[in-house]
């Protein structure tokens, strides 16, 4: 059952040294006040998973934390490269990175197997594409019922994964609303879990739209409150996106000395709170 804490007490917990971990969010509700306090923890030697590394990861393998990265689309998303990933894949600073790249249709199947407890995926994707030749986890299987050759990518079973999400009940039920990606399938995939959420409310009956779901309490580890959590990316129903952050970090990102101060300045000395504070409605679009 999920257990209520602070933010540093369930990253201890649930984020080690070695993990494989996904920090997920599919556009909005990206995890970052979480992924801060695991940078701020200064863990080491993890594979990073998640369909889009943007801006979270450029700063986590910027700051050397990670040994690989598994994929399916990496950059800054609307502006350009994640120069701080691009650095660490073609020049191995500030350390060698092993990366592992694919589809968006195969890292969900491989997240879905996962939360299905299956060894593996299968799609029909990856015809014709070029990816097959440099990645070898992608495989094939002939379908014993039809004959037709599949497409195969190994399940994602992660030993810890990351969401954020815009609320949970006193039970540490959460609700997803808007896009809900893989964050789903990421947690019940996952040994352990983290939520962070908007808000702590009584009850979720009610509050639910239609393009929603719910986690139950039971596959999380642990739930915390932290509004504006996912800053600068947009909590669906909560505040917008800040355009001008992923905008401000491209130059940032470029120049090591430059990266290395900003993230003192703006991680290392600050606590998640200072960071989230941005998200709120008054400040909503400004750079941190």
């Amino acid at each position: 059952m999920a257990r209520f804490l602070t933010l540093a007490e369930a990253c201890e917990e649930v984020v080690r040294d070695g993990d494989c971990v996904a920090f997920e969010g599919f556009t909005h509700l990206i995890p970052y006040a979480a992924g801060h306090e695991v940078i701020r923890q200064k863990r080491r030697e993890l594979s990073l998973v998640r369909m889009t590394p943007d801006i979270l990861y450029d700063q986590m393998i910027g700051c050397g934390m990670a040994r690989k990265l598994t994929f399916s689309w990496g950059g800054n998303p609307g502006v350009g490269s994640a120069h701080r990933i691009r650095e660490a894949v073609e020049q191995g600073w500030p350390r060698p990175i092993e990366i592992e790249e694919h589809s968006h249709a195969a890292m969900a199947a491989a997240y879905a197997a996962g939360a299905s407890n299956l060894p593996f995926a299968v799609l029909r994707g990856y015809r014709g594409a070029e990816l097959v030749r440099v990645n070898p986890a992608i495989r094939s299987v002939t379908c014993p019922y039809t004959g037709e050759v599949l497409a195969t990518v190994p399940a994602v079973r992660p030993d810890a994964a990351v969401i954020h999400a815009q609320k949970a009940d006193r039970e540490g039920n959460v609700l997803i609303e808007g896009i809900v990606g893989v964050q789903k399938e990421a947690v019940l995939a996952a040994r352990r879990s983290l939520v962070t959420v908007e808000e702590i409310v009584d009850d979720l009956r009610g509050t639910t739209h239609p393009n929603a779901c719910i986690l139950p309490g039971w596959a999380i580890t642990a739930v915390v409150a932290v509004p504006g959590g996912a800053f600068p990316s947009y909590a669906h129903g909560y505040y917008p996106r800040s355009n001008a952050f992923y905008l401000a970090w491209d130059p940032i990102s470029r120049d090591r000395d430059a990266f290395a101060a900003w993230m003192e300045e703006n991680v290392m000395r600050q606590g998640p709170q200072a960071f989230a504070a941005h998200a709120r409605p008054a400040n909503a679009g400004k750079a941190a």
